[in-house]
């Protein structure tokens, strides 16, 4: 590429051997977006439809589902042309975009999640006050809040990285994330310090909160009879799953960032797939099978689709 072009475009130099196996990824890819779009599509459907699921846990499953929908969408039509692209390459502001979609919606899902651990904290902890306090208005602040809090700390991060000098032009990575930071001339101190303010906000804050409610739940299932435990057992153990499955693949985004030069390509091109491919397509399996509700409403869509 010539020194304009150097300016404009990075190349993703994460692909291994992509010549070689390009329909093979393809169709792999192909295959998982398509299922991500289906499955978690179809639950928020059925949310959407079904007159018993507008309660509160339902719709924050369906704003987290709707959120692996969206992230999908911002990754994968880029990284299924790049399969099947000579150069893969990607325009400095494209690559920027895909950095703020993909950090604003996993601090938008730990928000979402602390939001339904609150949710089930006061079903289960305070059930006659519960109508009181998860009104409508509730929570739709709470799903406000999940997305316009990461949004805003994000797109501030993104705005201070724009003007900022690149010295390399090959992102060691499939994607942008925040791998970008190793290509301009001089980190900067601010963004390391606010980068630590917003992992701090969006990730960590919450998951303290969420093992807070989530052990006040445990204290008062272990001293109530067991249709407590029972309740407590079905409506938290998903949460819990999800919360732990995208803990382990956030914590590997960012060590492979802090520690880009220390792991294999080959390792790190096979786990940042499974970073993009396992979570959007975990979470519809899981609150598809282990919430009673949602499983009814599928088990009916797939008898009728069998009648038809």
């Amino acid at each position: 590429m010539d020194a304009d072009l150097n300016v404009t475009y990075i190349t993703l130099g994460g692909h291994v051997e992509v010549h070689k196996y390009r329909y093979l990824y393809f169709v792999i890819m192909f295959t998982a977006y398509i299922l991500i779009i289906c499955c978690n599509s179809t639950i928020i459907c059925l949310v959407f439809i079904h007159q018993n699921l507008h309660e509160p846990m339902y719709i924050f499953i369906a704003a987290l589902l709707l959120n692996s929908v969206v992230s999908s969408t911002a990754i994968y039509p880029k990284l299924l042309t790049d399969f099947l692209s000579e150069k893969q390459i990607i325009t400095y502001p494209v690559c920027l975009f895909q950095v703020f979609m993909f950090y604003f919606l996993s601090g938008s899902e730990f928000l979402l999640l602390a939001a339904m651990s609150y949710d089930r904290y006061v079903s289960i902890c305070k059930p006659l006050q519960y109508p009181t306090i998860m009104r409508k208005t509730t929570v739709s602040i709470l799903l406000v809040l999940a997305w316009l809090v990461p949004a805003c700390q994000i797109s501030a991060a993104v705005v201070l990285n724009i003007n900022d000098k690149l010295c390399s032009f090959t992102l060691k990575g499939i994607y942008c994330n925040n791998s970008v930071n190793f290509l301009y001339c001089e980190g900067s101190k601010v963004l390391f310090v606010y980068g630590i303010v917003v992992l701090l906000n969006l990730a960590l804050f919450p998951m303290v909160f969420i093992l807070f409610t989530y052990t006040k739940i445990l204290i008062i299932s272990y001293r109530s009879c067991g249709e407590v435990r029972k309740k407590a057992a079905q409506t938290c153990l998903p949460h819990l799953l999800v919360l732990i499955n995208y803990s382990v693949l956030l914590t590997y985004d960012v060590i492979t960032v802090k520690l880009e030069t220390e792991f294999p390509k080959t390792v790190r091109f096979v786990m940042t797939l499974q970073i993009v491919m396992y979570n959007p397509l975990f979470n519809p399996v899981i609150y598809g099978l282990k919430v009673r509700e949602i499983s009814k409403h599928l088990k009916r869509l797939f008898s009728q689709a069998k009648v038809n």
